[in-house]
């Protein structure tokens, strides 16, 4: 193209350089508008509706002093004088601040658990600046949710939960609470991610850049209909205050807790009996299977799974017609399904697709349940080194030293080579390989055949599972020569 006719072109708005392109034979491509939203003019009106709803939350504890009652300055010290109120500490009373929402008229309040643990007293401060004391109906910890309730002579202002799976990153959100003992305060940004997970096993969190500061915990995040899409809970920060990584607890979580709490004033969360992981890429492989997800067994424990035939190294990739991605999908199906209910599970074991049925149990009756010890086996004091490994049977004598039941058997890890692969995996002195390939290993040599056996079978990894401290994992390791 010549320079003039590139002057032509770059001169020419969309629709004009759209006309000379035709006429001149070109081929032309548009792409398709894209869609771009400004911010609000003003959160002003969103702000007028909701603030009511929203509540500061007074706690107030007796926190001991020295257990003998003792000084925090020793008698005689030259500075007993300048500090007369540090002398024989009793009791103390403390109290801590935060934030929570309106849900009912009839006074129903949710927060977090960790911002009224501990607390004797609970009070609740309106909108409008009257008080009211509240009690405890129940608490979750595992997801940081409390419910409390208030006996008002009049209606109170509510919100309602919306729909936390509609957020798109991007979204708009406004956060509201108590930062910093600061009173109500509104604070605007947007949804930065979601599903993240901090610690716990129910985890679901929204990430916003809307600032969230101590104080915040407990409050409500809300979309721009008004409706409560999350639960102020958690900041990442190097220094205590906002940097604009906030967590809020995903509402579609937090309502099925309330709701329970309400009810139940606890959680009664279905129960599977199984321990389970992620299906990795070289664990699909080392399995033949065609793509890495689903949930893996670990560990089948006396329970709803053990009646259903469920075993160790299966791989359930549907719960009651949903579909599991990976672990932690499994997790929520389950915990979300009713004590009782009666549920269909579709599995991978051996390549082949199963369908079982299984009546689920109550987690919090199960939580202690202890994982059943594997068959016994010969011993041996042979050793060998392969796959980066120096591995040796069991022994009674290590049986011992390693606090295992006397039918506990595998092959014990005595050394690793810190350049292995084996290593990178995190393999370490006093794991014990239990299986591989999906079959119980007990001598050296069944580690060899299995071995073997997935070199022939065209397999670039071998399955092992492994225990430490009596938790167990997969993990894939590759035998390639």
């Amino acid at each position: 193209m010549s320079r003039a006719r590139m002057t032509l072109f770059r001169s020419l708005n969309t629709a004009s350089l759209l006309a000379v392109a035709l006429s001149a034979g070109l081929a032309v491509s548009v792409p398709a508008p894209v869609l771009a939203f400004g911010a609000p003019e003003s959160f002003a009106e969103l702000a007028d509706k909701i603030s009511p709803s929203v509540v500061n939350i007074t706690t107030r504890a007796t926190v001991s002093g020295p257990m003998d009652g003792s000084p925090l300055v020793p008698e005689g010290s030259p500075f007993e004088d300048l500090f007369p109120d540090l002398g024989p500490q009793g009791p103390q009373r403390s109290e801590a601040l935060g934030s929570g929402f309106v849900i009912s008229e009839d006074g129903y309040i949710v927060t977090n658990n960790h911002v009224i643990e501990g607390a004797d007293e609970i009070e609740i401060e309106f909108f409008g600046g009257n008080k009211l004391p509240a009690k405890l109906v129940g608490t979750d910890p595992k997801t940081d949710i409390a419910l409390l309730k208030v006996e008002s002579d009049t209606p109170l202002p509510f919100v309602s939960f919306g729909d936390s799976d509609l957020m798109r990153v991007g979204d708009w959100v406004v956060a509201m609470g108590n930062p910093l003992g600061q009173g109500f305060s509104v604070s605007a940004g947007i949804v930065s991610a979601r599903n993240r997970e901090l610690s716990g096993t129910y985890d679901d969190f929204l990430q916003t850049d809307a600032a969230i500061n101590r104080g915040n915990s407990g409050g409500p995040l809300f979309n721009m209909d008004g409706q409560v899409i999350g639960v102020n809970t958690a900041i990442l920060s190097p220094n205590g205050g906002s940097i604009g990584i906030g967590f809020s607890m995903a509402s579609n979580v937090v309502t099925k807790v309330v709701d329970q709490l309400k009810e139940f004033g606890e959680t009664r969360r279905g129960w599977l009996g199984v321990s389970i992981q992620d299906v990795t890429p070289d664990i699909a492989e080392s399995m033949g299977l065609a793509e890495g997800a689903g949930a893996l067994v670990t560990t089948v424990m006396d329970g709803p799974s053990k009646l259903a035939g469920i075993e160790v190294g299966d791989v359930i990739t549907q719960f009651a017609g949903q579909p599991i991605g990976d672990a932690g999908d499994l997790t929520r199906l389950v915990a979300d399904a009713a004590v009782g209910e009666k549920v269909q599970l579709v599995l991978l074991r051996d390549g082949k697709t199963q369908t079982v049925e299984v009546t689920l149990g109550r987690r919090e009756e199960a939580e202690a349940l202890a994982i059943p010890a594997a068959a016994a086996g010969p011993e041996g004091p042979q050793s060998l080194d392969i796959l980066g490994l120096t591995l040796s049977p069991l022994t009674d004598e290590t049986r011992g030293q390693l606090g295992l039941a006397p039918d506990d058997s595998g092959l014990l890890v005595t050394k690793v080579d810190p350049d292995s692969e084996a290593y990178a995996k995190g393999l370490r002195e006093g794991d014990l390989i239990t299986e591989a390939g999906q079959q119980r290993v007990v001598r050296l040599k069944d580690l060899e055949d299995r071995i073997a056996e997935a070199r022939e079978a065209g397999r670039k990894s071998l399955l092992l599972l492994v225990r430490r401290n009596g938790d167990p994992r997969f993990l894939a390791l590759s035998i390639e020569d």
